[in-house]
């Protein structure tokens, strides 16, 4: 933010927190206040200097992965490379089905908000990235919430992610996950697993049993809470239960599942 886009370093703090809490991730509410970027630049710059090294292979979720006989997809807000990259240090890459990320769902570098999600199909080749003219007039974030004015709003932003419920439907539409067969069903359970609150209350809007990791306090909107992943099967033992099993089995590396607009 201060090196790309010449913000101000005093405004760092604030503004990151307004725009993560009203958008999701500070790059969501970087693109809706009107900066414009490469969402290509911006991932490699961010994740460029995580300490990866610091991953270690796991062995014990690598085994509970493998073992447990239902879909697994991974849907994350970070784009394909981080996801991958991650998931090869832990040891866990051919673990599931495939990735919905932040390519997924943000497939053209748009400039306009669209609510028409009718023409998204599941492809398996990544699209390419285009870049949109800047736009000269930033909103600005901490001044609205500073001095709020009647009526005022807050600009939309063109990224699909995490927390907003269209994002969850999408990732769901892409997958072909319906939503509404429930731990009742006899088939197999379809359970949203993530660390944020708001990101499971959105999956249970939409209709998804849900699991918070991280806590063993469960919020509102969580049907369950797991202090660690590993403790997924003391929590929900009927996942591994003979009933519910189906033959899922993945070879080789994750695929990253990305739609194109038609």
């Amino acid at each position: 933010m201060v090196e790309k886009l010449g913000i101000g370093r005093e405004k760092i703090v604030e503004l990151s927190n307004y725009l993560y809490k009203n958008y999701g991730t500070t790059m969501a509410g970087l693109r809706a206040v009107g900066y414009d970027f490469d969402y290509d630049d911006y991932h490699s710059y961010v994740h460029g200097g995580l300490p990866y090294e610091n991953l270690k292979p796991d062995p014990q979720l690598r085994s509970l992965l493998l073992t447990l006989p239902i879909r697994k997809i991974i849907f994350t807000n970070a784009d394909r490379v981080h996801a991958i990259k991650a998931l090869s240090k832990l040891g866990l890459e051919d673990c599931f089905e495939g990735i919905i990320c932040f390519e997924t769902l943000n497939p053209t570098h748009k400039n306009t908000v669209s609510d028409d999600e009718d023409d998204v199909e599941f492809l398996g080749s990544v699209s390419t990235t285009t870049s949109v003219a800047k736009n000269p007039e930033i909103f600005d974030i901490i001044g609205h919430f500073a001095d709020p004015k009647p009526g005022a709003t807050l600009p939309k932003t063109p990224i699909v992610c995490k927390p907003q419920d269209s994002a969850i439907e999408l990732a769901l539409k892409i997958a072909k996950i319906n939503p509404q067969r429930t731990l009742t069903d006899s088939a197999r359970f379809q359970l949203f697993f993530d660390d944020s609150v708001r990101n499971i209350q959105a999956g249970k809007r939409v209709g998804l049993h849900t699991v918070l990791v991280g806590t063993s306090q469960r919020p509102k909107g969580a049907d369950y809470a797991l202090e660690s992943i590993h403790n997924i099967k003391q929590a929900l033992p009927e996942l591994w239960e003979t009933d519910v099993k189906s033959d899922v089995s993945y070879a080789g590396q994750v695929a990253v599942e990305t739609p194109v607009i038609a």
